[in-house]
This record gives C-alpha cells, structure tokens and sequence, in this order.
C-alpha cells in the first residue's frame, strides 16, 4: 500500500475524543469490514483475536452482524440474535476491552442483497419493494447464483423488523458492546427504504420524503430509547452505487431529513462513507452539507484516507472521527504505522471471505 508520511501536524488525529458515555483514545475508527468467518452464524475465537490485535483504533466497528435471520444474506455472516451469538460476541468485547480498546457492533440486515442459500431455515429474502438484486451472489453449497425476486415486506412485518434491531442493540449491550452502529449503507435494507430504486411503495414506508425516511428513523429512535441515544450510530452512503443504489432528485431532501430525525432521537454519532476512491460517484457537496448541518454532532468519515488527508479532513473540521478499512487488514498495528509513518503491509485479497485463521490472523 505505500509509506505514509506523518503529517505535520498530528495534534488531532491521535488525540483523545469523548464519544457518548466512553473516550476514545484517539480519531482512528477501525471501519466495518465483512470478514466471513462465522460459521454457523456465530463469532468464532479467532474473531476475538482479530478485534483485539487491533484494539489500538479509537474504535472498533466490527463487520455486519445480522439482527435477524433474515438478514443473514452472505455466507458466514455473524448474527446477533440467538443466545448462542450473543455468547460468542461476549467473548469478543472481553477481548477487546481487556487490550484497552473501545468496540460498537454494527447491524446490518442485508434485505435484498442475499440468497436463500445463505439464509437458515424459514427464513427469507425481504425488501422494501420486490426489486431483485441485479448480477449474482456467492454461496457456499451452490457456488454463484442469482439473486431472487425479494419478498415484499407488509406493514406489520416492518415493525417486525424494528423490533428486530431494537432486540438485537439490546442483546449487544449484554455482550459488553460499547454501544451500536446501524447500517444504512451500501445498498443493505434500512438503504433499499431511503433509495427508490428499492422502495416503490405508496404507504406511510415510502413515496414522500418522509416515507422513505421513516423507516430508518424509527430504528434509530427505537433503539437509541432502549439503549441510550449516546450509544448508537449509523453509517451512511448517500452516493454509493453499491447494491444497485442510484440517487434520484429527492436524495437531497431525503438525507437532510433524516439527518434531522437522527439529531432528534439523540444519536452519538454519523457515519458518512464516500467510495469515490474505489470507483463510485463522490457525494455532492449538497448532500453532505445536508447531512452535517442538519445531524449538528459527531462525523465520522471514511474512504480512501491516509495520516496526512485524515489530518487535514479533522483540521478543516470536515468531520471529528477517521475511518480506515483495507489499512486495518494486512496491519494490526495501523495506528502505530500511522503515527510514524512506516510502510504499511499490502494484504492478500484472496483470504478477505475465506473461513479460518490464514489471511486473518497472521
């Protein structure tokens, strides 16, 4: 990946930030990043290994972890709604606070992107809308296959599944969470509801603005009442692509109103990711002034960052918190690496979603 040069001026990016109940020990965010280890839908040991060889980050967020079976759309993708998940994460966050580290588990409930495949028994493939997925998903028993027409969600399966995040929120503060991150990027479902492309509804979960609107919103405010406003976040993409997302001449609007909604149900942080750096449009300057004015708190940014732009970035009060994915992969000790700027390791992509130890622990 490159020798990255200590910035100038490195008062910010190492500095300590309060952060809801807890302080961080520095700005560095390790970013949400799924790993594919978690066979039978639970976190293995190796996976408390992982998150505490890199518990140096401000923060951990760990990779999506499915609040219901039906989120469970890639293979070995953890969940975080059995006894037996609940368990395996404990030993997750043991690991990361016994390193000094600070660690959110991140929701994510895929809708759309999945297949039955990958999904336990009775379970299903849901959405906002029955809008298949274009192109394929992977699964371990039949290889590539292409992603099915998606159940559409009725009304009282929506508060089903708002109910399903609050449990699950709930379930990571008694593993020891320090608190959540909702994910409502990347084209995953609380995504498919703010987006038109996967929202054609006309009842109160879409149409207007507020309707798309709502149904992330209700999951923030549910869950920040369960568990406390200063320990949930969510992330956003608002100009991704990813999943089959394009925005549309509400996306403005859409954003800046949920911003708002978030501001309003108390939450510690925002999450803006912008993947322009692997290819995909960059968010407008409209739509991240939307989201930054109208949310008024805690930013945390992400995509394509380095010690000296990430600097800049908290300098220029673009945001509070840095996010760093890929880095995170091939070094444990990023922060180290960062601060002194010594080249970092380049990581071996063909172990990103393999199961076991090699390509994840070494």
């Amino acid at each position: 990946m490159g020798a990255s040069v200590r910035p100038p001026m490195s008062d910010l990016l190492f500095s300590e930030f309060k952060l809801g109940r807890i302080t961080l020990k520095n700005r560095i965010v390790m970013a949400p990043m799924t790993r594919s280890r978690a066979l039978g839908n639970v976190p293995a040991d190796i996976t408390a290994t992982y998150y505490a060889q890199r518990a140096d980050a401000g923060l951990i967020i760990t990779e999506g972890t499915s609040p219901s079976p039906d989120g469970l759309g890639y293979a070995r993708i953890p969940g975080l709604f059995t006894d037996a998940q609940q368990a395996g994460w404990k030993k997750v966050t043991d690991a990361v606070h016994a390193a000094g580290g600070r660690i959110f588990v991140q929701l994510m409930h895929t809708g759309r992107v999945g297949h039955e495949a990958n999904l336990p028994a009775g379970a299903r493939v849901v959405a906002p809308s029955a809008v298949a997925m274009p192109g394929e998903m992977y699964t371990d028993t039949k290889g590539m296959q292409p992603h099915p027409v998606p159940h559409a969600l009725t009304d009282e399966e929506v508060e089903k599944t708002i109910a399903e995040h609050v449990a699950s929120a709930e379930r990571a503060i008694a593993a020891g969470f320090d608190g959540v991150e909702l994910h409502g990027a990347n084209g995953y479902l609380i995504e498919q509801f703010l987006n038109a492309v996967t929202n054609q509804r006309t009842d109160r979960w879409g149409g207007t603005v507020e309707g798309r609107v709502r149904f992330a919103a209700e999951i923030a405010r549910r869950t920040a009442a369960a568990i406390g406003g200063d320990r949930v976040g969510i992330r956003l993409s608002p100009a991704g692509g990813n999943g089959g997302m394009v925005p549309d001449a509400l996306t403005v609007q859409v954003y800046t109103q949920l911003a708002k909604e978030l501001r309003a149900a108390g939450l510690a942080y925002v999450h803006v990711v912008d993947h322009s750096a692997m290819g995909a449009p960059k968010p407008t300057p409209e739509v991240l002034r939307g989201i930054r004015e109208g949310f008024g708190g805690t930013m945390i940014l992400a995509g394509g960052f380095d010690a000296n732009t990430a600097e800049a970035a908290l300098q220029e009060k673009r945001g509070e918190l840095v996010a760093f994915g890929r880095p995170f992969l091939g070094n444990a000790n990023l922060v180290k690496k960062l601060k002194t700027g010594e080249q970092l390791r380049a990581f071996d992509f063909k172990f990103a979603y393999t199961p076991g130890a090699e390509g994840y622990l070494d």
